[in-house]
């Protein structure tokens, strides 16, 4: 796709889309602009629409299993985009990354086991972690001069406690953060000396601006790579949530035996085949569409940043250095989160991401998703200032 193809608007009403069919379950009314759950409102690359529409021609859909086309599709990118080199055998399968995050706590810890996040951090680090009887373990970002950092000494302090399990959010949703190395060497060293595994959920990682760099932190030492799962998925980087396939980076054994053991568990042994399809044709031939993805995001990041200084002074963008979220610092309002809640959803009809719901340190923030074409973003920063104007 061009540029100009993903200003095209696509009506996705009507097609069981989350973000657009359940504004009233989520908002509790109809007549507001979704901009909040973290998918886009573009064509994935025709690349993929091509391969899912040549294997429906084919017509027959029994028990399929995940062959040698998506690992080695997986393997070549990873090298590729990311400078790492894997193993097919390490690749194993979930429909999604939150599902594998489950099963590698279910393999990994056991109930009552202490799970380290950092929030303000993506929702479902405390529900899997809650929902499977484990213990949350936090060790906030801290937020200064509008960007987020890691204070090692509180990470360290945490890793103490008797923490089994880390979950690492790189590129980190909400904040857009993309860790350096030198912050993820940090992390993995402190993990190490406290024998704590390392989940690292990756799935931004191809959503990267310039000239930040993604670094799996896997990558930058065996050791680490002894220690860490990897969770990745075409998903987010080519608008492919719904085909739910995603995949887990895995170079010790043992851990990809313990995970093994709970997809047996579960019933889990294949993904669906339109999933299998679409990540191979994704992986394998989406590079070109990414960089042109990535060149309309950035100009609607840079459009948001500008509207914001202009019309609405007292709101803060934390630059983003990945993904297409943003998370935005209300705090100079004064006004409590269901104050802002009411007044997005009341005077601007906006639906946006509440800040609390990413845990401490979310008060006061809200998360715009701005992957869409520019007559929506427009739409909706109009909306944002309309709800928060003076």
């Amino acid at each position: 796709m061009t540029l100009n193809e993903f200003e095209k608007i696509i009506d996705r009403k009507g097609t069981s889309s989350v973000k657009w069919d359940m504004t009233k379950t989520v908002f509790g009314k109809d007549d507001v602009l979704p901009m909040w759950v973290a998918d886009m409102d573009f064509l994935p690359p025709s690349e993929v629409s091509e391969a899912l529409t040549n294997r429906l021609d084919h017509g027959i859909f029994g028990y399929t299993f995940v062959g040698d086309g998506p690992a080695g599709a997986i393997t070549e990118w990873m090298k590729k985009r990311h400078g790492w080199n894997i193993h097919r055998s390490w690749l194993q399968y979930s429909p999604g990354v939150v599902p594998a995050i489950a099963a590698i706590i279910q393999a990994l810890t056991e109930p009552g086991d202490k799970v380290l996040v950092q929030s303000p951090v993506y929702t479902p680090f405390f529900t899997m972690t809650e929902e499977n009887d484990r213990v949350i373990e936090n060790a906030p970002l801290v937020y200064e001069n509008g960007r987020y950092s890691i204070s090692f000494d509180t990470f360290e302090e945490s890793l103490k406690k008797g923490v089994k399990l880390f979950l690492l959010c790189n590129p980190h949703n909400p904040s857009g953060r993309v860790w350096k190395r030198e912050e993820l060497t940090k992390m993995a060293e402190l993990c190490r000396k406290y024998n704590v595994i390392i989940v690292s959920d990756e799935i931004h990682s191809d959503l990267v601006y310039e000239p930040h760099t993604h670094t799996p932190i896997a990558s930058i030492d065996e050791s680490f790579a002894d220690m860490t799962i990897t969770c990745i998925a075409p998903s987010k980087t080519f608008n492919l949530a719904g085909l739910q396939a995603s995949a887990m980076i895995t170079p010790n054994k043992e851990f990809r035996e313990k995970i093994a053991d709970v997809h047996k568990k579960q019933g889990f042994f294949t993904l669906n085949t339109f999933g299998i399809t679409g990540m191979e044709a994704a992986y394998r031939h989406g590079e070109t569409w990414l960089g042109n993805i990535l060149d309309y995001l950035s100009e609607n990041v840079k459009i948001t940043k500008s509207f914001l200084e202009e019309y609405l002074p007292d709101l803060h963008l934390v630059d983003p250095e990945g993904t297409y979220l943003l998370w935005i610092d209300c705090t100079e309002l004064g006004l409590s989160d269901e104050d802002l809640k009411e007044r997005l959803l009341e005077k601007g009809k906006l639906g946006l991401e509440p800040g609390p719901k990413y845990g401490d340190g979310g008060e006061g923030f809200v998360r715009m998703n701005i992957a869409c074409p520019r007559e929506v973003l427009m739409d909706g920063l109009e909306r944002l200032r309309k709800a928060l104007g003076s």
